[in-house]
């Protein structure tokens, strides 16, 4: 099934850039926005399968994108996924996106666009419902310290594995990923819901919404 698509940046060789590829690998690109005004009023009149969004739009350059995911979100509930984009690095931002929704849903750094296999990838997987949250930004979640942090119970190991599963990686992906056998990942799933006292749901998707629920928390 094709995946329709509209994306909005007002840098308009960044916008046609990410049209031009995404109609390459086989997406049906059904709308093209500059302002967070002109990317409501195709997502109203498309219906798109997933919105692909600059977090810094017109008019004010300020919150637009993040504050169009939730409106969206508002009107279309999961049936639109949303994939935000940013120049810098703003876990604030980020965790807004990740609290108004929980399916469907994507931040990424525009660096991660250069690598256009994953990011064709990370477009499919939120599209069809799953997540992905730029390393980048968990990296930064990772790191944040509480005084009664549960993380500090985790080995470097185990926050390398937990990571990885917050950008949304299979556990196979993991595996690829830090090198290890996948009965050793499944391993130290384990042991980190344990420690964090959070229960493995029975899918992967469930998995991932329980750890990011974690870190919006911290």
């Amino acid at each position: 099934m094709t995946i329709r698509v509209v994306v909005a940046d007002d840098a308009v060789l960044l916008r046609e850039g990410i049209a031009s590829f995404l109609e390459d690998a086989d997406f049906e690109v059904v709308g093209r926005a500059a302002t967070a005004d002109e990317l409501l009023r195709l997502v109203r009149e498309q219906r798109p399968d997933i919105a692909i969004v600059d977090i810094r739009m017109p008019p004010g350059r300020g919150d637009e994108g993040i504050a169009a995911a939730a409106e969206i979100h508002t009107e279309f509930g999961d049936a639109v996924a949303v994939l935000v984009l940013s120049q810098h690095l703003e876990p604030e931002f980020a965790l807004r996106l990740l609290a108004d929704r929980e399916r469907g849903v994507g931040y990424l750094l525009k660096d991660r666009i250069v690598d256009i296999p994953d990011f064709i990838e990370a477009v499919r997987r939120v599209a069809g419902g799953g997540q992905a949250i730029d390393p980048a930004i968990v990296r930064r979640l990772v790191q944040r310290r509480r005084t009664d942090d549960p993380l500090e119970g985790l080995s470097d190991r185990e926050r390398d594995v937990l990571g990885a599963m917050a950008e949304g990686r299979s556990n196979q992906g993991i595996a690829d990923a830090l090198f290890l056998a996948p009965k050793t990942v499944e391993a130290y799933v384990g042991s980190i819901f344990g420690k964090l006292g959070l229960e493995a749901g029975p899918s992967e998707h469930r998995r991932v919404l329980a750890v990011l629920a974690y870190l919006r928390d911290r």
